[in-house]
């Protein structure tokens, strides 16, 4: 299995503590999939952006098969997320 060292959020500052202070803010908590990214503040940043604008940006589909496919996806990729 491959190991990627992270920031821990008592340990993040600057652009990445700014990042994952809102993650706080939104679900209480920083969730791995952050931390992942922490080594690279600009790209986590960006694939939030690429995730919200995918879930809340204008489409032909609603909310719920947008979540519909994404839950099918990470299913068929043995993901939890």
């Amino acid at each position: 299995m491959a190991y990627i060292e992270t920031v821990p959020p008592g340990e993040a500052d600057g652009h990445l503590a700014s990042i994952y202070d809102a993650a706080v803010g939104r679900a209480g908590r920083v969730y791995n999939i952050l931390r992942i990214q922490s080594p690279n503040s600009q790209a986590l940043e960006a694939s939030m952006t690429l995730y919200a604008t995918l879930m809340h940006g204008p489409s032909p589909l609603t909310r719920v098969e947008r979540e519909s496919i994404a839950v099918a996806v990470s299913r068929a990729n043995d993901c939890f997320y």
